[in-house]
């Protein structure tokens, strides 16, 4: 399923708080309403945000110049803090020499089918030829604009033959797990069962799980990894287990400016996504950050990094782009 595309005079989208009732395909005609769609979750995870920001900058471009143009950029880099994949596109698209951001925007689309499609290969080497994974948010195709990253590791799998069965966390607040990644594996065919979030532990305990992956929204020098609210304590949870606990992303998504995860901004949402009176005091962070003693491995483009994270990161900032088809 395409997430996000660019559509002549606008940027499409499907509408991600839909699903899996309906697959609504909507139009972003104006920079308002990109900023809209990425502030409500209509479209969301990581690489998706960065491809649909790159397009957002180049129908910016169409609508507006001079300044106008340089504060409607900003308002769709600033439009979500903890993803560092927007603010990347965001920038890579306004560097472009000739002026073509739809060229390059299109590119860092393409790059990333590429980029997920290698990331499904390496992490799903990484699975018993039968067993149950955990995962927890939603990192398929709608969150990436390609294949998927963490998700797609598993569809990999499923079809290079291995017989996986895949525990889907709900993902409170907004059901990203119940609501997308169960609707995705579905599509795909993969055997999975939803639990709540508070099931993660028995699940492990019980049900013989013999991994879990995720994906990431920021990854530190240190392997510190900033993804979806949980996944610091199912991280904890599989460590008590003895069970790997990896991390699937892009090379885009890691921050090499940041020494660790102390310095990741976290996002906090409205109160009213999770409070059931409108008096109840809330704090309702949107991301938390997993240490990276807590990370069996990051899988990536390039291959699966291995602590000590610090030398291994810095050896994947030095790694030249990959090119499509190389």
């Amino acid at each position: 399923m395409e997430s996000v595309w660019y559509d002549g005079d606008a940027v499409g989208y499907v509408d991600q708080r839909a699903l899996p009732q309906s697959v609504d395909r909507v139009r972003a005609r104006s920079v308002d309403d990109v900023v809209e769609a990425i502030r409500t979750l209509a479209v969301r995870g990581a690489p998706a945000i960065g491809i649909f920001g790159g397009y957002g900058v180049a129908l910016a471009a169409h609508l507006h110049a001079g300044a106008a143009f340089a504060l409607a950029a900003a308002r769709i880099r600033e439009a979500r803090p903890t993803a560092v994949n927007l603010a990347y596109a965001v920038d890579r698209v306004l560097a472009r020499v000739d002026g073509d951001y739809l060229a390059e925007a299109r590119a860092i689309h393409a790059e990333q089918r590429d980029v997920d499609a290698r990331i499904a290969r390496n992490g799903a080497a990484l699975f018993p030829q039968r067993g149950n994974i955990l995962t927890h948010c939603n990192t398929g195709p709608l969150a990436t604009g390609g294949e998927g990253t963490a998700l797609a590791t598993i569809v990999a799998a499923h079809r290079a033959g291995k017989d996986l069965h895949v525990f889907v966390d709900e993902t409170r607040p907004l059901l990203q797990g119940a609501r997308l990644t169960m609707f995705e594996l579905r599509e795909a065919g993969v055997p999975c069962t939803l639990i709540v979030d508070g099931a993660a532990a028995v699940t492990m305990q019980r049900r013989g799980v013999d991994a879990v992956v995720v994906g990431a929204d920021r990854i530190a020098r240190n392997g510190d990894t900033a993804n979806k609210i949980g996944t610091y304590g199912v991280a904890i949870i599989a460590a008590h287990h003895g069970i790997p606990f990896y991390i699937a992303a892009p090379r885009s998504t890691f921050d090499f400016s940041m020494a660790s995860g102390a310095e990741i901004p976290i996002e906090e949402r409205a109160p009213g996504e999770i409070r059931i009176t409108p008096d109840d005091a809330a704090y309702n962070p949107a991301f938390d950050v997993t240490p990276g003693t807590l990370i069996a491995g990051i899988i990536t483009e390039y291959g699966v990094l291995r602590a000590p994270y610090e030398s291994a990161v810095a050896e994947l900032e030095a790694q030249p782009r990959i090119l499509i088809g190389a």
